[in-house]
């Protein structure tokens, strides 16, 4: 289950990121409100990078099983 609410977490991050950068380029914002979705967007790429990063190293662990397609305990706390 962690495995979906980790994409699913990513997804929405994600989507909601891009809507934020639709809406910084549409120049409809106060410089107030660009500063806050532009804090808003650090915040949810610095998410999104993590969940990618935690990705690569679960592909890792699979591919450094000397070939074999066996699966090891991820301990995604680490950084």
């Amino acid at each position: 289950m962690a495995r979906k609410k980790t994409a699913v977490d990513f997804e929405q991050s994600l989507g909601s990121l891009q809507a934020l950068v639709e809406r910084l380029e549409s120049g409809d914002l106060s410089l107030e409100e660009s500063l806050a979705a532009f804090e808003q967007g650090v915040a949810l790429t610095r998410d999104c990078q993590q969940a990618l990063s935690q990705a690569e190293q679960k592909v890792q662990q699979l591919m450094e099983n000397n070939g074999e397609l066996r699966t090891e305990p991820f301990d995604g706390a680490r950084e």
